[in-house]
């Protein structure tokens, strides 16, 4: 009897203590999730891309470039300024909830799990637009449920922070499209040429359906799997009602007007300079790759944009972007060492090598003015030296070993000076300098100039057998063009934080002699000859409208062009990266580039003279004996030479020598300013 009394209290009692359980577990969710919510809502968002990436500026501050580890091409624009159907396109086949959910599609979740229950792993999920733009902005794409976890933080605080407006504006600007274009703006140029504002139906559909799968739906990659994907996003369209069957229909017909694939993306500027600049600071400067994209920084560069300009119109004017014929250029300011242009392939794209970098290149022929500043610099020789240009056998290493060289085209010239060598770029009179200074020497003066490539101190080396980067003969070549005096090649200006503290600032330049301003000044004279009547650059003479000095190479498979102004030393490579032979006319291309770039980077600076230096001396000779000429002389020309190492000699083929003092035969300052204007006023007029 009692124990029947006494049950149906206790089972009471229990139901009690378990709905307050219960009761007391609602309240602390709710008074857990409030403080949650309210945790998310104060907290701030991680900063979003550009805010925290570096940047690389321009000699002049102008914002390059940001740095980023993909790679990316991202052009942001508001939501006025995309098509109205990709944005419902996109909403179709992503998200067709997003106005109504926040931030969750519950019943999609569910029907995940379900399926994922069933598979038995994570192989399906539900991901919405906010969802998917945390990921992208925030997080790696790694299935595991840490990262879900997160996902759905930053998920319920971009809902908290943003509009729904905002939120798909930022999703289309980030979201990745494939082949490095991030964003809408930079898949519609890339893929269709166009501004996303301007996109049409079948063009619509085509993109919302990439991100899905980039490589599985590209249309480069697998058009047909674009084309099907394509189809279902206008189905459900037109089940949406937000077009009509007709519409779709018409669509999925519509040929679509792709680019081709790689084509040179033009908004991108001085890309391969960019990859320069981040291996500079990372593996010279030490800074860390994390820190140099999400560390604020801003990197001040030496670039000068109008230059750099200047150097992809030339390269994209010559090139044929069909062929697999690339290039490289350069380009040095002398004076202070200062990269200002760097071109380091023709279509980034397609191919992010760097040949300005190249140190697998011979430079053939263009390798010779360092061996003739060696000669000058030791007084062994000068302009007037002649050597006979005929087939040669040379004999070295003690008579254990001989080499014999050829002219292009089997042309000798027979007896010729420097000059004349350096203008017709002749190999036999090449291999005599080096064969009469000795390579060593050459090899010297080679690594003084800047250049740390290993070279062989063999004959050969005075026609460029040992590969050479372009940016190192570009750097050796500042050396004549800046008087003797070698500068540090320099790209990075300085580095600050985010808050404009530096944290790395370049030296002021400071020069090193690395041979007399005089020697450096006679070479230069010697290589203007090079653009002149008979000069292996004369065909782009009438290009350039200031003085000029230079010098042509071509081996079997690259062709060159280095030379330099009083402001500019710039370096041109052509060649194949699979070691191709080049063409007679692929070579030529380095020549047209050279003149094309020089003359418009400087076409809003006066032509300048190269400064003439003290220690040098100007006379009239005769070219056919190579002695002072007299008034007799029927042909007379003015050549330069280090003081003390004119000829003393007067010619003796057309009359007595006249008995004056050798003093006489010098040209005054006068006379050779005007000398120096004549050549102005046909470098102008050419």
């Amino acid at each position: 009897m009692s124990r029947e009394s006494t049950s149906p209290p206790k089972r009471k009692s229990r139901f009690r203590r378990l709905f307050r359980l219960l009761v007391a577990m609602i309240i602390l969710f709710l008074l857990t999730t409030g403080a949650l919510l309210g945790y998310l809502y104060q907290k701030d968002l991680p900063p979003i891309g550009d805010d925290v990436r570096s940047k690389l500026l321009d000699s002049r501050g102008n914002i390059l470039a940001t740095f980023t580890s993909d790679g990316r091409s991202r052009e942001p624009v508001k939501l006025s300024q995309i098509s109205p159907l990709l944005i419902e396109a996109t909403l179709a086949v992503e998200d067709r909830k997003f106005y109504e959910h926040s931030g969750f599609d519950m019943k999609g979740m569910a029907r995940a799990v379900l399926v994922n229950l069933e598979e038995g792993n994570r192989t399906q999920g539900a991901s919405t637009l906010t969802q998917q733009l945390a990921r992208n902005l925030y997080l790696s794409h790694e299935k595991t449920w840490t990262r879900k976890a997160k996902e759905a933080l930053y998920t319920m605080q971009l809902e908290m922070k943003y509009s729904k407006d905002e939120i798909l504006n930022m999703y289309l600007n980030n979201i990745y499209y494939g082949h490095g274009a991030y964003g809408i703006e930079a898949a519609s140029q890339m893929y269709f040429g166009k501004s996303a504002a301007d996109l049409d139906l079948a063009e619509s559909t085509m993109l919302a359906g990439i991100p899905k799968g980039p490589t599985y739906y590209s249309p480069y990659n697998h058009l047909d799997n674009a084309k099907k994907r394509q189809k279902i996003i206008l189905t459900v369209m037109a089940n949406l009602g937000e077009i009509t069957q007709e519409e779709a229909g018409q669509a999925v017909q519509e040929d679509l007007n792709l680019k081709p694939q790689g084509q040179k993306d033009t908004t991108v500027v001085a890309p391969y300079f960019k990859d320069y600049i981040r291996n500079l600071a990372t593996e010279s400067l030490h800074i860390s790759s994390d820190e140099l994209e999400q560390g604020g920084l801003n990197v001040y560069t030496t670039l000068d944009p109008d230059m750099q300009h200047a150097a992809e119109q030339a390269v994209d004017k010559e090139m044929d972007q069909k062929s697999d014929l690339e290039t490289a250029l350069v380009s040095i300011d002398p004076r202070t060492g200062y990269i200002k242009a760097m071109v380091g392939g023709k279509n980034y794209r397609t191919n992010q090598y760097n040949h300005a970098l190249a140190t697998t290149r011979q430079p053939g022929s263009s390798f010779k003015p360092i061996m003739y500043l060696a000669a000058l610099s030791s007084k062994e020789m000068t302009g007037l030296s002649v050597f006979k240009s005929q087939p040669t056998m040379f004999h070295y290493d003690n008579n254990r070993k001989t080499y014999q060289p050829r002219n292009f085209g089997d042309k000798y010239l027979g007896e010729i000076n420097m000059r004349q060598a350096i203008a017709a770029s002749d190999n036999i009179y090449a291999v005599n300098t080096i064969m009469k200074i000795g390579a060593d020497k050459v090899s010297e003066m080679a690594a003084k100039m800047g250049i740390d490539s290993p070279l062989q101190s063999v004959p050969s080396l005075a026609l460029g057998t040992s590969p050479i980067s372009p940016l190192e003969m570009a750097a050796a070549f500042t050396v004549i063009g800046n008087s003797g005096q070698k500068m540090p090649t320099t790209a990075i200006l300085k580095i600050t934080d985010s808050n404009g503290m530096v944290l790395y600032e370049a030296p002021q330049p400071k020069g090193e002699a690395i041979v007399e301003p005089s020697a450096a000044y006679v070479l230069t004279r010697l290589m203007e000859g090079v653009f002149e009547n008979g000069g292996t650059g004369n065909r782009v003479a009438s290009i350039i409208k200031r003085p000029v000095a230079g010098k042509t190479g071509t081996t079997d498979t690259d062709g060159w062009m280095v030379g330099f102004t009083p402001e500019l030393s710039t370096a041109v490579w052509v060649g194949y990266d699979k070691g191709r032979d080049i063409t007679t006319t692929d070579g030529r291309r380095a020549a047209p580039i050279f003149a094309e770039f020089t003359e418009k980077a400087l076409e809003n600076i006066p032509p300048k003279i190269f400064p003439i230096p003290d220690g040098v001396v100007s006379v009239y000779i005769n070219p056919q004996s190579g002695k002072l000429a007299t008034a007799d002389c029927p042909e007379k020309e003015l050549e330069t030479f280090i003081s003390g190492t004119e000829p003393t000699e007067y010619c003796d083929q057309h009359g007595k020598a006249p008995a004056v003092d050798d003093a006489q035969s010098k040209v005054d300052p006068a006379e050779e300013s005007r000398s120096l204007w004549n050549n102005i006023k046909r470098w102008w007029l050419n």
